[in-house]
């Protein structure tokens, strides 16, 4: 989808629809005045007669209409002026971009970013409208013989009224751009079967960015891993046929010397629990396992689209956890690359198997900070539902700067506690430790037992069990925390 600026009159904006926005309750303000006023006063009348209330995300079409250049007029619903939030406007640029997408409108130019948002300037205010439109006419139809679910919006413009507004129109479409990009990537890879998308097709998907980006991709196969001593990761891949991979994208936008920000991102292309069976139910959704790891990928892509200043490295563990007469059982000890055993009591706490192997071969990059995200426990889904992803790590100044990053890009995560008074659940009687705790807050003991391969660097862990992907008759990869992981970065180049 491809977004741009519009300078000019309102009168003679030649597209197949424009999009205005009306408070609830409030005199007509901004373009929607200008609208009525160039109509001969048709939103008013409709006012007067009940027909637009400017209620959020209502939404009136009105065709031919007089004066105006437009075929379509949209009238979008705003709610109460004093109680617009951020959450609000991108609801309703979400709403309108797919009333647009439903009626089969090609382009069409975007007049609510005009309104005020609290502490959201104009380049916000567009970057989010990006977003949004973006997410509204995402589809993932490529397996499907016919589909009743094409996107045809495929242009949006947004219209300013003056040339200085041109820098931060430019900015918010730039980074809101490239946002979608990275998420739109990382939705396409998650939707993917597992039959598809296995850990060497993720390994292939990410080099073929590495032609087409300024990103170095390397992929370490099994035999490289075994002489890295990766005997945690390794353990999880054995029930399997596919092979286990270890992907590393580098970024280097920032200067020579300067240290990376490491993401580290689970890369479980299918998770059937191993020995310790998951049950049959929903285990379909088990592809999206991976979603770590994609996300991981789009935050680097969106990195590279924007030219971020700053270095980045993305390492990726990807394998497959099936019951196999080779797979790990219950009971199982093994050595990690770290030199820590590890007592296997559920093969199906496999997620921090491979994620422990990761961050140890993350150290030699001498990272300024590392941030892993997984999909690791339903823990945290009934701690947090499907809001905000769990926050967890080593380092509160690092803790709080990925919280305000989430508050600012709306992908919100909440910082659980990691009290040393955790970690005693992880006692193994013939490990370093086991890979599993007590039933009570497994979210924070699978955190303590990353911790404890994280001591040498500044570390925080997202758990994104309840974020990653929706469930039911909108089942589908959510493309979340690209955009937490790309704010953090931008925070960090400011």
């Amino acid at each position: 989808m491809k977004f741009a600026a519009r300078l000019g009159g309102i009168r003679d904006q030649t597209t197949e629809c424009l999009v205005v926005g009306l408070h609830q309750g409030e005199k007509l303000t901004g373009v929607a005045r200008e609208v009525d006023r160039l109509t001969g006063g048709a939103i008013a009348s409709l006012m007067e007669k009940g027909d637009v209330t400017g209620e959020e995300s209502q939404n009136v079409m009105l065709r031919d209409v007089p004066g105006m250049a437009c075929e379509r007029l949209l009238i979008v619903g705003l709610g109460k002026a004093e109680d617009m939030k951020l959450t609000t406007y991108r609801k309703v640029c979400y709403t309108a971009a797919m009333r647009l997408n439903k009626i089969d409108c090609r382009n069409g130019v975007f007049c609510l970013h005009d309104i005020e948002v609290p502490e959201a300037d104009m380049s916000l205010r567009v970057r989010h409208a990006v977003e949004a439109a973006s997410d509204a006419v995402y589809r993932f139809d490529q397996l499907k013989t016919k589909s009743n679910a094409k996107s045809r919006l495929t242009k949006l413009d947004f219209f300013i009224h003056r040339r200085n507004q041109m820098p931060d129109l430019k900015i918010g479409v730039k980074h809101g751009g490239a946002i979608g990009m990275g998420k739109k990537f990382a939705k396409d890879l998650a939707n993917l079967p597992g039959n598809i998308c296995t850990p060497s097709y993720l390994a292939d998907q990410v080099k073929s960015l590495g032609k087409s980006h300024p990103l170095r991709i390397t992929v370490l196969n099994e035999e490289r891993m075994e002489k890295l001593g990766m005997g945690a990761l390794l353990s999880v891949s054995r029930g399997s046929r596919q092979p286990a991979k270890l992907i590393v994208i580098r970024y280097a936008g920032g200067h020579k010397n300067a240290a990376p920000v490491a993401l580290v991102g689970k890369g479980l292309t299918f998770d059937a629990g191993g020995i310790s069976l998951k049950p049959a139910e929903k285990m379909d959704e088990m592809k999206y396992d991976m979603c770590g790891g994609a996300s991981v990928v789009g935050a680097l892509l969106a990195a590279a689209e924007m030219k971020l200043p700053i270095n980045v490295v993305g390492v990726i563990p990807s394998s497959e956890n099936l019951p196999d007469g080779n797979a790990n059982k219950p009971g199982d000890i093994v050595k990690s690359m770290s030199g820590q055993s590890i007592e296997i009591l559920n093969t199906d706490a496999e997620g921090r198997l491979i994620l422990c192997d990761a961050l140890t071969y993350t150290q030699r990059f001498k990272p300024d900070a590392v941030i892993d995200i997984a999909t690791l426990t339903g823990a945290c889904v009934v701690a947090l539902g499907k809001h905000a992803s769990g926050l967890m790590g080593n380092d509160q100044a690092l803790i709080e700067e990925i919280w305000e990053a989430g508050e600012d890009s709306l992908d919100r995560a909440w910082p659980l506690p990691m009290w040393d008074e955790y970690q005693p659940q992880l006692k193994s009687n013939f490990a370093d430790m086991a890979n599993i705790g007590s039933r009570y807050a497994g979210a924070i003991t699978a955190a303590c037992f990353l911790s404890r391969f994280t001591e040498q660097f500044k570390w925080a862990h997202l758990d994104i069990a309840g974020t990653a992907w929706q469930e039911g008759d909108q089942k589908g990869a959510t493309g979340r925390v690209v955009p937490l992981l790309t704010q953090f970065l931008i925070n960090r180049c400011t």
